[in-house]
This record gives C-alpha cells, sequence and structure tokens, in this order.
C-alpha cells in the first residue's frame, strides 16, 4: 500500500518535515467522545509516549497513575492515537486545556511532535520522563525489566510530576 501514498510514506518533505498520509477515519467511537466530553473542563490534558520500548512503558504508566489515580480531579489522559489521526474530542481536548503535559520517553519527543503537526501552534510543556527515575539506561526492551520494576518506576515519575500539579 505504502507504493501508492496512500496510507502513509517516509518521504521527507523538506524545511526538516515529513510528510504522513493518514487514511480518513470512517467510524466514530461514541465511548471516545463521551470520555472527552466528562473531561473537557479539567486544567491539565497528558499525552505520553507510547512507545514499545522501556522508556515509553514507563511513560505511559506513569501518564495512567498520575491521571487516573493521583491527580484525577484535574488531569485527563489523552489517547495519543485518536487525537491525532482524528480531530475530535481527544484533539480538543489537547487544543483547549491549560495546561498541555507531553511525557516524552526519550529525545525523540514523539508525542509532542506528532501533536504539533495535527495542531499548528501547540506548545506543549515537555516533561522527559527517562530522567525523572534511575534505571539501567543499557536497557531497551520492557521484557529487560520485570513488570513490577516497572511500575515502581513509572510510579517514581508519576509522583514527581503531580508534585508539579
Amino acid at each position: 500500500m505504502n507504493q501508492t501514498g496512500c496510507c502513509g510514506t517516509d518521504s521527507k518533505a523538506g524545511d526538516g518535515y515529513e510528510v504522513v498520509h493518514i487514511e480518513k477515519a470512517n467510524g466514530n467511537c461514541n465511548l471516545c467522545e463521551e470520555y472527552a466530553e466528562r473531561h473537557r473542563n479539567k486544567s491539565v490534558a497528558v499525552m505520553s509516549c507510547d512507545g514499545a520500548c522501556l522508556r515509553g512503558e514507563i511513560s505511559r504508566q506513569a501518564a495512567n497513575i498520575l491521571c487516573h489515580t493521583l491527580a484525577p480531579e484535574k488531569t485527563v489522559r489523552i489517547c495519543l492515537g485518536g487525537a491525532f489521526t482524528k480531530n475530535t474530542g481527544q484533539r480538543g481536548l489537547v487544543r483547549n486545556t491549560a495546561r498541555l503535559l507531553a511525557l516524552e520517553g526519550c529525545p525523540v519527543n514523539c508525542a509532542s511532535r506528532m501533536m504539533r503537526g495535527a495542531i499548528e501552534g501547540l506548545t506543549p510543556e515537555i516533561v522527559r520522563t527517562d530522567g525523572l527515575c534511575d534505571f539501567n539506561r543499557n536497557l531497551f526492551g520492557i521484557e529487560e525489566m520485570s513488570p513490577e520494576e516497572i511500575q515502581v518506576l513509572a510510579r517514581t515519575v508519576a509522583l514527581k510530576i503531580a508534585a508539579t500539579l
């Protein structure tokens, strides 16, 4: 499918940008829209790196702990895929929040870069989660650390971020 460019391309567009063609979604998730509506008045929206690596997993779990356990009254967890690929409630949460946190697991900053591509002029507050906890920097995969150890690191990160809210 990539040959036709209909679903995506890794072609360089120049000027420091890449162009990606995303197929329009025909469907809609009513549960996601209801979630966005319920949380539209929260003062802090939290999007996260959702990478398959250890750093991404720590970031993802930290975002969930922050939003669903430590500070659910003021934070809303963003579905990065939904916000990036379709202009609906999730993107509205990102666009309209008073404070937007982008929890990034590494210097690639995927979450914030993706959303800046979807929303012109977006300026999320980037939080590098890998710098908020101590672990062996030579590890990459989530299988290289026990789930319990990952959870402890994620909670450590979430607690530090919660202290800034």
